[in-house]
């Protein structure tokens, strides 16, 4: 592999950007793409399907053999909220392949007994997440229920890009939230990601059922997220 791709793909893991190389095994040459990045047409499809599902395979063209290979940025769930949901959202996560951290400023919840081995962080999320900056590979669920907690982090995920973002509450409540969002700049586009009542609806009826929901429903995002328009690079 050229330095030039190796250098590339190490500039996009420091940055938690994705990127892709293609490989075309008859000429012996390989292509690397970062998400964002511009990308021929009958690349294209193969580039998005590799950053949308991080997995490598053989693909036969009829240009010849194509080796894709995908490298994503372990994804990250920011949990708003030290609560019973966020305590079996700290069991599962790992689980199904993602980093976790719990962030509440109320330290009579947010407590190493019932977080503990939990990246647990005691303080209000707007502090938090200046040193815990969000991205792309990012979701962001706020279930403190609490605006004064849950609001600031809201516009942090959407203004980030955040692949996803949920909040809990029912939808008079979410109503309520739109506004507040709204009257701090955010627009409707931004606002309209926010995925309220959060989690898939399956009937869940107790915590450990709604953290179900809510994982389910950041891995479909994670893996149908839009990629966004490929703009600017060459081996």
């Amino acid at each position: 592999m050229k330095r030039s791709i190796l250098e590339t793909l190490n500039l996009a893991r420091t940055n938690r950007r994705a990127a892709v190389t293609v490989s075309h095994l008859a000429q012996a040459s390989t292509e690397v793409f970062v998400e964002g990045d511009d990308c021929p047409e009958p690349l294209r499809p193969l580039v998005v399907r590799a950053l949308q599902s991080g997995r490598a395979g053989l693909v036969e063209t009829e240009a010849g053999p194509l080796f894709v290979n995908a490298y994503l940025p372990p994804p990250r769930i920011v949990v708003i909220g030290a609560v019973h949901i966020s305590q079996a959202l700290a069991l599962m996560s790992p689980v199904a392949g993602f980093d976790i951290t719990i962030i509440d400023p109320r330290t009579a919840f947010a407590t190493g007994e019932r977080f503990s081995g939990v990246d647990l962080i005691a303080e209000w999320p707007e502090d938090a997440l200046k040193l815990r900056p969000l991205d792309r590979f990012t979701a962001l669920a706020a279930v403190t229920h609490d605006p004064k907690i849950d609001d600031d982090a809201l516009k942090a995920a959407l203004v980030a890009g955040c692949f996803y973002v949920g909040a809990l509450g029912s939808r008079k409540t979410h109503a309520k939230r739109l506004d507040r969002l709204r009257q701090a700049g955010l627009s409707d586009a931004q606002t309209g990601r926010i995925q309220a009542p959060i989690g898939l609806d399956i009937g869940a009826s107790n915590p450990a059922e709604i953290a179900v929901a809510i994982l389910a429903e950041i891995v479909g995002e994670l893996r149908r997220r839009d990629v966004g328009p490929l703009e600017g690079s060459a081996p």
